[in-house]
């Protein structure tokens, strides 16, 4: 028997432009493009998952359909917005590319496309995944999309752009959603969390936006897991226990032992996270992470950080401790003995990081062999 219940991510879909969270850059050109009746016969949506590229589809043929549209302030309350996001609109057709990617579907859809739209202006094709369509379905697609009839608008969908034939590309406007900052991450799950009468601490948010990695989606996923696991209730220990994550606090006494070449240290960190069941791989992505924000306040400095547990690097050392850690990467993830080759891995960056360049080396030592005879010179003219 059904519930009813609807997720969080579904039920927390943007409804209208201004609901969408950090991709600020594709809502403005859009609204401007509809007030102004700049509307493209094809659009493309680019960015990694869980960014809003669905959604924003959706809400660009709301505009398009609502009553007395187009127009990018709708009213969500309206019938035709209503069906839209139900599914239910006859003129707007979302396609799975994954599923639908053969050459027969897309000229199924290329006769379909002549017919006027049944409810709204338009009829609006939506596809998603569409590098996942064959190189023939591309290719029966392209007089279509390049001349579509003035009623037929496409907007497609995809995290791999590279897949997507040129010839498609240069037919559509492209649009580039990034991955979404933590702290706009946070805050829409605060708001979350307050509707739904959770109650959550910022740490276990931050938690959240952290694994989340920028994408919205995968935020809400969590956070609904979350909800199910604790109930009404949630902190930064049951998110870290739940998901494996080490905590802010770890990943910072762990960058400050490689700071300091403190091998007893980084051995003693890592054996604690292994014996709590700690997920070392994302263990050592935090620290990247981590240590990169040390190399940018070294730059923002003028080459100097002491935001690794106080002490003082400079640029190249945090960037030789930064490229120890992104080679031991792979040893990491898909080695047998995940523990021995985290630990050999900050071993390595620390003693990377205390090494010096060659050429920075001779660089010095060239300067104090400049410096040198300027010296014995001033020392003879005093004792003459």
């Amino acid at each position: 028997m059904s519930t009813g219940y609807q997720v969080i991510a579904r039920k927390w879909r943007s409804q209208t432009f201004d609901d969408v969270v950090g991709q600020d850059h594709v809502v403005r050109t859009l609204k401007n493009a509809i007030n102004r009746g700049r509307i493209a016969h094809a659009y493309l949506f680019v960015g990694p998952r869980g960014t809003g590229k669905t959604s924003l589809a959706r809400l660009f043929a709301k505009a398009l359909n609502c009553t007395g549209g187009p127009k990018a302030d709708f009213d969500v309350n309206d019938p035709a917005c209503i069906a839209i996001a139900e599914g239910s609109h006859l003129d707007v057709i979302e396609i799975d590319g994954a599923s639908n990617n053969g050459v027969d579907q897309v000229r199924d859809l290329r006769d379909t496309v002549r017919y006027a739209p049944a409810q709204g202006k338009f009829k609006v094709y939506i596809i998603d995944e569409v590098h996942m369509l064959s190189v023939q379905a591309f290719n029966a697609l392209l007089k279509t999309l390049e001349e579509p009839p003035a009623h037929v608008k496409f907007v497609f969908a995809t995290t791999d752009p590279q897949k997507v034939l040129p010839t498609i590309v240069s037919r559509c406007q492209r649009f580039d959603l990034r991955p979404i900052p933590p702290a706009l991450i946070v805050e829409r799950l605060k708001k979350i969390a307050l509707a739904e009468k959770i109650k959550i601490s910022d740490a276990a948010l931050e938690c959240i936006a952290r694994m989340a990695d920028g994408g919205m989606r995968d935020a809400q996923s969590i956070l609904d897991q979350m909800i199910s696991f604790c109930g009404g209730e949630i902190s930064e220990p049951d998110v870290l226990d739940v998901y494996g994550l080490v905590s802010a606090d770890k990943v910072a006494a762990l960058a400050g032992a490689l700071a300091a070449g403190d091998h007893r240290k980084i051995v003693a960190i890592v054996d604690e996270c292994d014996a709590a069941g700690r997920d070392l791989v994302r263990l050592l992505s935090d620290l990247q992470a981590f240590v990169r924000t040390a190399l940018l306040d070294a730059i923002a400095k003028g080459g100097k950080s002491d935001a690794l547990g106080g002490e003082t690097l400079t640029t190249e050392q945090v960037t030789r401790l930064l490229d120890g850690l992104r080679e031991g990467e792979g040893a990491v993830k898909l080695g047998l003995a995940e523990k021995i080759n985290l630990e050999v891995t900050l071993l390595k960056a620390v003693e990377a990081s205390r090494a010096r360049a060659i050429d920075s080396l001779i660089k010095e030592l060239t300067a104090l062999a400049d410096e040198a005879p300027a010296a014995v010179v001033d020392g003879e003219k005093k004792k003459g």
